[in-house]
């Protein structure tokens, strides 16, 4: 199972006939394959401190192997035992990265931006939380708040929602039935506190949320609240974020407004909106209006995603074809833009899918 790994270390020795560097194959081996036998069988292992013939690669041996390489043995390496800086391989906290993406791949959406780099980034320096992170991304469909979601997955946890310390709830896929509340609140009761005890910094991404029942959504709220454990579990240092489509038409109109008066879409601040979306979210017909989360203050952003206007679709299909490694030109980047939907009517501002169905429609362009 692990010989693979080490085919492409026989490659490295044998580029400038370094056969004389045997011996550190040799060590790299022993030293890895020693520390995975130590974590299997503990009561027999031999450890690397007490035998002298077992050392740690040295910074020659490395500069003959890849970058890609070093980074297989890395994440081999620490699969078996917590071996990074912060303690816990599965977790990143890149935010730097996220922050960047966020930069580079999120069109149209300043707010969300500075409200989500800001908010992750504080919550993170905190080594004593007094409560969960929880935040609640509005907007209409295709404006990037799943696409968030997962930028943030994917820069916190390694290999983003695939984590175990990261789980995904889809309403209406994992609580279909009301019938069945009391059935989904243990499942949901179970899975959160496992997944904590077993990753205290857990991500929770709720997707669809105005969609599942309060009486689910209240199950959540000891887990979001100001306690120092549940259960003898410590949730404080989770992340919980909530998708939704509710506010998504209160934040169109102000758009409009802006758009109406001249001002740039960018001079929209948080103060503008997030009060809009707080009456919204209690207004509303969802689970979100009769649960505690939004009653009991636990919510701690309201984040804003705008609608998409022309010029952010087209910038959508550039990222769709650079994904798939095809040249475009402005011409296929506009026919792209053009084949959508746009509102209110008169003006045709704003896409009504945002940049959803883009992926799907450069597959015309390709050769």
């Amino acid at each position: 199972m692990l010989l693979p790994l080490f085919l492409p270390l026989i490659g490295a020795l044998t580029v400038k006939g370094d056969f004389f560097q045997l011996d550190s194959l040799s060590n790299i081996s022993r030293y890895y394959l020693n520390y995975v036998y130590c974590n299997i069988w503990e009561e027999e292992c031999q450890s690397q401190q007490e035998d002298p013939t077992i050392q740690v690669p040295t910074g020659d041996f490395w500069s003959l192997l890849t970058a890609d390489y070093i980074q297989v043995l890395s994440e081999l390496y620490c699969s078996f035992g917590q071996c990074c800086d912060n303690g816990d391989c599965r977790i990143l906290n890149n935010v730097t990265g996220l922050e960047k993406d966020l930069e580079e791949k999120l069109h149209g959406q300043h707010l969300a931006k500075e409200v989500v780099v800001n908010a992750v980034r504080g919550f993170l320096k905190n080594s004593m939380p007094d409560k969960a992170l929880a935040l609640s991304f509005h907007g209409w469909s295709g404006t990037g708040k799943n696409f968030v979601a997962r930028m943030i997955a994917e820069n916190l946890y390694r290999g983003g929602v695939k984590n175990e310390c990261v789980r995904l709830y889809i309403a209406p896929f994992h609580f279909p039935h009301a019938k069945l509340l009391d059935v989904y609140r243990v499942q949901l009761m179970e899975g959160i506190k496992t997944t904590v005890q077993n990753c205290q910094q857990a991500l929770f991404i709720f997707d669809e949320a105005e969609k599942m029942h309060p009486g689910l959504l209240d199950t959540i709220k000891p887990y979001m609240d100001y306690y120092d454990n549940v259960d003898g579990t410590d949730f404080r240092k989770s992340i919980f974020i909530f998708l939704s489509n509710i506010g998504g038409s209160a934040i169109n109109e102000l758009a409009l407004d802006i758009w109406h008066s001249g001002q740039d879409r960018e001079d929209i601040a948080m103060d503008d909106l997030e009060p809009r979306l707080r009456n919204d979210v209690l207004e509303s017909q969802g689970g979100f209006s009769q649960s505690r989360l939004v009653s009991g203050n636990l919510i701690d952003f309201f984040v804003p995603f705008l609608p998409m206007e022309y010029r952010h679709v087209k910038l959508c299909a550039r990222d769709a074809f650079r994904a798939r490694e095809v040249d475009y030109t402005e011409q296929m980047l506009d026919e792209v833009a053009k084949g959508m939907v746009y509102f209110p009517k008169e003006e045709k501002l704003f896409s009504t899918q945002g940049c959803k169905s883009v992926p799907q429609r450069i597959s015309f362009f390709l050769p």
